[in-house]
């Protein structure tokens, strides 16, 4: 039987598949179940120092190539996020902190207060695509992913995280500049920057206007990301991008990714799809010739 544990910057998962950020985790309850649908472990929503409306619907839109989201980061604020945090915990559920801000400061201080929570890492949201002065318009920038990663290190003992953006021209230098400001691991990548018209409106589908891209038609994205950071950095990454099956997830596997995180595909699949990707990845490893995870973790690069 093949080993599906796993392990990132010293948190072990029984299996590498985690629940992604912004699906079925504004309550502790909903983690709780994905946990117990057989995730290996689950991210929070990003939550930030002050409870956050997010914006007006249509917030969502599902297209031929995946969905479109816009939603703004809604979300209660660090402090009374607390007690969601807490009762996945109670759950059993291995739960990573997601954590944004406006700057440095506020990045350190929402991660302080989450790292009290019991979560086993905090992973920053660099990358949110429609945010204005948050997410990608931080990682565009390689000073200051460097400085914000740094700030975090400054005040947590725990592993931190850096969630990337696609939407530069080399995320692999990106990835570089968080391992240098002291980063224990690198997710990557986060939605694709995109637009949808609604013709028979003669307006953009999202009251946003712009949105985020997830969903299969990612992938091959996702997959070149992880492929080029794992090639510059040797801190553990976290491969995200239009995964729903076990195939999927090996993909990211073989380019260096020690685990996976899945979003999209619960819409389609529902929350089987965890134990499924993981029964799929196990039966192919297995023909393969692998004993374990692990093993296969990088081998597109031999």
């Amino acid at each position: 039987m093949v080993d599906l544990r796993t392990e990132i910057a010293g948190v072990r998962l029984r299996n590498p598949t985690m629940l992604a950020s912004g699906f079925l985790d504004e309550t502790g309850g909903s983690m709780a179940r994905v946990y117990q649908a057989g995730a290996g472990a689950v991210v929070t929503k990003s939550v930030g120092p002050e409870p956050r409306e997010g914006y007006p619907n249509p917030t969502i839109v599902e297209l031929d190539a995946g969905l479109l989201n816009a939603v703004g980061l809604p979300n209660p604020g660090v402090v009374e996020y607390e007690h969601e945090v807490r009762r996945a915990l109670t759950a059993g559920a291995v739960v990573i902190g997601s954590v944004y801000g406006k700057d440095a400061d506020e990045y350190a201080s929402v991660a302080a207060r989450m790292a009290t929570y019991g979560v086993k890492a905090i992973e920053l949201n660099f990358s949110c695509p429609h945010a204005k002065g948050l997410g990608t318009e931080i990682a565009q920038h390689e000073d200051a992913v460097r400085d914000f990663t740094r700030a975090v290190k400054d005040v947590v003992s725990l592993p931190v995280l850096p969630k990337l953006s696609p939407n530069v021209q080399d995320i692999a230098t990106f990835a570089l500049a968080a391992e240098e400001g002291g980063a224990d691991g690198i997710v990557a990548i986060n939605t694709l920057k995109a637009m949808a018209i609604t013709p028979e409106l003669k307006m953009p589908s999202l009251a946003n206007r712009y949105g985020g891209l997830s969903g299969p038609a990612i992938r091959p994205i996702g997959v070149r990301a992880v492929y080029d950071i794992c090639e510059k950095v040797r801190i553990p990454v976290i491969g995200v991008g239009g995964i729903g099956s076990g195939r999927d997830a090996l993909e990211y596997i073989m380019a260096g990714a020690s685990a996976v995180q899945v979003g999209t595909a619960i819409i389609s699949k529902g929350l089987g799809v965890f134990d499924a990707i993981a029964k799929e990845m196990a039966s192919l490893l297995e023909e393969a010739g692998f004993a374990s995870v692990p093993e296969a973790i990088g081998v597109a690069h031999a």
